[in-house]
């Protein structure tokens, strides 16, 4: 469970640029929620999602996941609960690392490093049924450069790499706003399968309505750094595309 309590954040606070991007924010996403958030620029969702990820902290108010604390933990230090897709597929791979080192760097992302077996043939095997199921042919292209792929199949990837190590929450920050329409359509289909088996907490930031209509089993739009509709999967189920088209019109 994530909770935030009265979560306020300003950047430049006292200056003429000063930005209040969210203010005064309470919210509770329930274990294997799956919540979208739309909102147009400006309205505090990227923000939101980095004070959720540790990469932003708060300026007041409380944070928890799991019933811990984290409000100053910083990324690196909620990793044990949290991996994030990015919106740029050149980010979260090491460019030029094999992909399967990639994989491994991964596998290990929440452990303690230092000397031991890098990848060994069980390993391998692992890797190479995982990205099978993409059915992109590159599970016999392991040791192929991270950096000479496509961009539809770096987020590909790096949504399979995010379940290597023990995840709870998936964070999606609009992971498909710079790809082609099939590529974008992969890398949905390929989040929405990782969160259903493997029963993730997962949040999707998204400028697509069509995305934000089909996927997920709530729906929050933003609005001045504060939630101004929260629909849960009833409500949502009823809401069609041209509601969400007329949040914006």
């Amino acid at each position: 469970m994530i909770k935030l309590e009265n979560i306020s954040k300003t950047f430049n606070r006292g200056k003429a640029n000063e930005v209040k991007a969210i203010e005064d924010l309470s919210l509770t996403i329930s274990v294997q929620d799956y919540v979208v958030i739309v909102g147009a620029n400006g309205s505090g969702k990227s923000t939101l999602l980095n004070l959720i990820a540790g990469s932003t902290l708060p300026g007041s108010g409380i944070i928890e996941i799991d019933n811990h604390p984290v409000t100053r933990l910083h990324d690196y230090q909620r990793s044990r609960w949290i991996a994030r897709v990015f919106q740029n597929p050149l980010s979260g791979t090491a460019p030029d690392l094999s992909i399967l080192d990639n994989f491994r760097l991964a596998a290990l992302r929440t452990q303690s490093k230092g000397l031991r077996i890098g990848t060994n043939n069980v390993f391998k095997k692992e890797v190479q049924e995982k990205i099978a199921l993409l059915d992109m042919g590159l599970e016999n292209k392991l040791m192929q450069p991270m950096g000479t792929l496509s961009g539809g199949q770096r987020q590909a990837l790096t949504l399979l790499m995010s379940v290597m190590d023990e995840c709870k929450i998936l964070l999606l920050d609009e992971p498909t706003a710079a790809l082609d329409p099939r590529s974008a359509r992969l890398v949905m289909e390929t989040a929405d399968k990782l969160i259903a088996d493997f029963k993730l907490t997962a949040i999707l930031i998204t400028h697509n309505l069509k995305d934000a209509h089909t996927h997920g089993n709530r729906l929050i739009h933003m609005a001045e750094g504060k939630v101004i509709k929260d629909f849960s999967s009833e409500k949502k189920l009823n809401l069609t595309q041209n509601d969400l088209f007329e949040w914006f019109s």
